[in-house]
């Protein structure tokens, strides 16, 4: 990498850390990722019908096909936009468009907008690609894990569980009222909005918060 790529994405680092940073410390409720106020239940009391007989959840109203891949149905989501942007960007609609299983922890359009002003905009240009990877992989676990699996490793890790990510940088997962949380290496959390929306490639779950890596 030249020194001329090497500034751009320094201070790329740097607008992610503040936005991410102050995306949390923020008091207004409208720009601070939050706890659902009403989280689907992960865990019911009441028998429920094996997984493959449930409906799909739909995403920002639109309907996902479990048949479909997990490109192919963020496509479709209109609050996913920037997402499928950014893993265009990335070149990595190959990957998850093939046959994994993956898990992808997808943050919403509202969560890019809590970044520092301008930081998607660098984020998609070409130069800061090796960047976007990292990032971008970081909300990415091998293998297909739904939300009752995660509760259950929450459970057999006394209240934590950690994930190993593609990028290889680790995400912590808790269970706080009735609401799946994520925590990346810099502390700062993202909860899951919409869980187990099923692919033929794996599982999606959508998230209210952008998780970093360590970016050095």
């Amino acid at each position: 990498m030249t020194s001329t790529t090497k500034l751009p994405l320094v201070a790329l680092a740097a607008m992610l850390s503040i936005g991410t940073v102050s995306a949390q410390t923020t008091a207004a409720p409208t720009t601070a990722p939050a706890a659902p106020a009403t989280a689907a239940p992960v865990a019911p009391a009441a028998p429920v019908a094996p997984a493959a007989a449930l409906p799909n959840p739909d995403v920002g109203g639109a309907k996902m096909d479990a048949s479909k891949t997990i490109v192919a149905n963020a496509t479709a989501a209109p609050n996913l936009t920037t997402l499928v942007k950014a893993v265009q960007a990335a070149g990595l609609v190959p990957t998850l468009s093939g046959p994994g299983p993956f898990t992808v922890f997808a943050p919403t359009n509202d969560a890019f907008g809590r970044l520092a002003p301008g930081t998607v905009d660098t984020l998609l240009k070409p130069e800061a690609k090796p960047l976007l990877v990292k990032a971008l992989t970081y909300h990415v676990v091998a293998g297909a894990i739904s939300a009752e699996q995660l509760k259950a490793q929450i459970t057999a890790g006394g209240g934590k569980a950690t994930l190993t990510t593609v990028e290889g940088s680790p995400l912590v997962a808790e269970f706080i009222n009735n609401a799946l949380s994520l925590t990346d290496v810099h502390g700062n959390k993202s909860y899951i909005e919409v869980p187990d929306v099923r692919q033929s490639n794996g599982i999606v779950h959508v998230v209210n918060g952008v998780l970093l890596p360590k970016l050095d």
